[in-house]
């Protein structure tokens, strides 16, 4: 006998705890849809957004290197698909909803703009005077509205759950304002656990691609980055001295690790000294409770400053971006003047929200292959990303 979701829904008064977010008890959708027979309502919101084309395009948008620059680089994609897992991990062991949390892990960075955070600095100046840009409101701007999939609405109609986490989505490299309807002082801990395990993702993963890409050192890092060494130490005595790719492997795993423990040991004793006893009390709590001890934050920032100075500001990460900046102020200066280039939905939305907004709409969607490819098409090889 197949499972209903009254059964799935069950489930989770069973084994989840009093504080996390019940799928049974969601605040609905915008637009009212008969309830799925077999899912919980934030497992169609997972679907969803898996489906979505917005999603599809992560595989071609930058992380930190340029896309396309290294197969085993990671994209834009890869990197929501280790949030996504990480924030599962976490859900779990707190025993909170697992599918809320996978869910707007990966649905948090549906709005990047093509070339990364440079990317969307300079879509937020070219926006200036017109309501800015901000990939975190963007990614609402997404699900909300740009999605066009369902014959009697706009956008995905998601839970509001979920566009309660995107819209509190805020990490060390993310600091959007608040958004309209979510005054709440904190989303659910299921978000929270998304804005943790994407700044994990962050540190993980951009230590493997420098090292892999040859910006970043195991030395240097023993020297300077306390985390690393520890790290290093820990895997030499289990392992020994085991092949550079493994070592290197188990070397971040192990921060991983270090860096989830810590989490959940400093959030359990949180919420436990909080005395919370449903999701809207967490919304109404003074401060997040899904935390890093303050230890843990010290040698966190002391590891995202190396990685500024001797990664992202690094010239062989840096001079590609610089030229995109210029390929995206090209674009959005070309189809300010021929606004018949741009593409038909965001053209039909000029009327409403403006030349530029139509712009920048279109600008966003695209991928790095996509944009340079245009850029080509138009201006010729003005810049060369071969």
């Amino acid at each position: 006998m197949p499972r209903y979701r009254q059964e799935l829904e069950e489930n989770e008064h069973r084994t989840l705890a009093p504080f996390a977010q019940f799928s049974g008890s969601t605040r609905g959708r915008k637009f009212a849809e008969a309830p799925p027979l077999w899912r919980t309502q934030y497992q169609r919101d997972r679907d969803r957004v898996i489906h979505s084309r917005a999603f599809r395009r992560l595989e071609y948008k930058t992380q930190v290197f340029l896309n396309g620059t290294g197969d085993h680089l990671r994209t834009r994609l890869t990197h929501t698909m280790e949030v996504a897992a990480i924030s599962r991990n976490l859900a779990s062991a707190l025993r909170l909803n697992t599918d809320l949390a996978e869910t707007i892990a990966l649905a948090h960075d549906l709005g990047h703009s093509p070339f990364g955070h440079k990317g969307e600095t300079v879509l937020n100046e070219l926006m200036c005077g017109h309501g800015g840009f901000e990939h975190n409101h963007h990614s609402l701007r997404i699900v909300e509205e740009l999605e066009q999939k369902y014959p009697k609405f706009s956008g995905l109609n998601l839970s509001w759950e979920v566009l309660e986490g995107l819209a509190k989505h805020q990490t060390a490299f993310d600091r959007p304002g608040i958004k309209k309807g979510f005054i709440a002082k904190n989303p659910s801990l299921e978000a929270q656990i998304a804005n943790l395990a994407d700044e994990i993702t962050y540190y993980s993963h951009d230590l493997d691609d420098g090292l892999d890409s040859g910006l970043l050192s195991e030395k240097e890092l023993c020297k300077h980055v306390r985390v690393w060494a520890h790290a290093t130490q820990l895997v030499k005595k289990a392992f020994g001295n085991p092949p550079e790719e493994s070592r290197r492997y188990f070397i971040i795993r192990t921060i991983i690790d270090m860096q989830i423990a810590d989490v959940l040991a400093t959030s359990e004793h949180l919420i436990e000294a909080a005395k919370v006893s449903s999701a809207d009390d967490i919304r109404k709590f003074a401060k997040p409770l899904i935390q890093y001890s303050p230890e843990r934050r010290k040698l966190n920032i002391e590891l995202r400053k190396y990685l500024y100075k001797n990664l992202y500001f690094n010239a062989v990460v840096n001079e590609p971006h610089i030229r995109a900046k210029q390929l995206l102020k090209d674009l959005f200066g070309h189809y300010l003047k021929h606004r018949g280039e741009i593409g038909g939905q965001s053209s039909r939305r000029i009327r409403r929200e403006g030349l530029h907004r139509a712009v920048c709409d279109h600008i966003a969607g695209m991928t790095d292959r996509f944009a340079i490819a245009e850029h080509k098409r138009i201006f010729g090889d003005k810049l060369n990303f071969a």
